[in-house]
């Protein structure tokens, strides 16, 4: 009977988790991520993403500038406010020419500089935030973490924007060795993380379209790049299917608007800034930009 029990298990597991969420129309105040099975309470995923974190920041080089992590993290509150995402989410950033990203248990992000700079305006680095705050509304790793529980299986493979690969290959780990119904979790987490940070992005307000110029971007890079960021990206779904998929999900899914945010004078500066500290360049601190109003910022008209 147990293993009949346990193939019941894997099977009501994988239906649940890889099933694609029916989140609220993206008009909608707040975006709901599907729920699968969790076998992890909320403070149990908190205190393993603080181990986690501790692990990553003995060999990690942070960049603690404060103007640098208000803004990040500004934006990231922003696009939080619009789901459902059960952690506040805390933006850290690794000083790494790698233009990555990961999200740990609980709301951690962490973004790599590379990436900051690899964004061409303020909405492409929304769409990375957006992403990991999908992984993070999801809860992926501690659902994937749960479904390799009921498997019996040590490993946990998540590509978070490459992220989790990398962390896994340093400790001998790789992507080729997990079971396939992992494999099929893990591309299922990504394409609905891709789907929830379009929504994020609609509905805070910032050009949707901006996913799809950021992941031809990216993906351009990863082809130049023969090294460990284009095996990262091998983790995910095919780059020309998740550009399929977020164009259909804008034509079909967002409601055409007048104006949307796409780029602020603000990033800019705060490129310039991450620039002259990485450069090793004296840069003077003062105060933290506060927000502008929505109605002075820049935006993108669309008719």
């Amino acid at each position: 009977m147990r293993p009949i029990a346990l193939f019941l298990c894997v099977l009501v597991a994988n239906a649940q988790c890889l099933a694609p969420s029916k989140g609220k129309a993206p008009c909608s105040d707040k975006t709901h991520a599907s729920h699968g099975i969790n076998l992890y309470s909320r403070d149990r995923e908190i205190a393993l993403g603080k181990d986690l974190a501790l692990d990553l920041e003995r060999s990690a080089r942070l960049i603690e500038d404060p103007i640098i992590c208000e803004y990040v993290n500004r934006i990231a509150q922003t696009l939080a406010w619009h789901s459902d995402a059960p952690f506040y989410p805390v933006i850290r950033i690794i000083r790494s020419d790698d233009p990555n990203s990961l999200a740990l248990p609980g709301g951690l992000v962490y973004i790599h500089s590379g990436l900051i700079r690899a964004a061409s305006n303020e909405a492409e680095l929304a769409v990375a935030l957006a992403h990991e705050l999908g992984h993070v509304a999801a809860r992926h790793y501690t659902r994937q973490a749960s479904l390799s529980d009921i498997l019996g299986v040590a490993t946990i493979s998540l590509g978070f924007i490459g992220g989790w690969p990398s962390m896994l290959a340093q400790e001998g780990m790789t992507y080729a060795g997990t079971p396939l119904i992992l494999k099929k979790f893990s591309r299922g987490a990504e394409t609905e993380a891709d789907r929830l940070a379009i929504q994020y992005l609609y509905q805070a307000g910032y050009d949707p379209t901006a996913f799809v110029d950021f992941l031809e971007r990216i993906s351009l890079q990863s082809q130049i790049n023969h090294g460990t960021f284009a095996l990262l990206m091998a983790a995910h779904p095919a780059v020309s299917s998740r550009i399929r998929a977020a164009q259909r999900q804008i034509q079909k899914e967002l409601r055409p608007r007048d104006e949307y945010l796409l780029q602020t004078s603000e990033f800019d500066i705060i490129k310039q800034r991450l620039a002259a500290i990485e450069g090793g360049h004296f840069f003077p601190r003062t105060p933290a930009i506060s927000p502008m109003p929505v109605g002075e910022r820049p935006v993108l008209r669309r008719h």
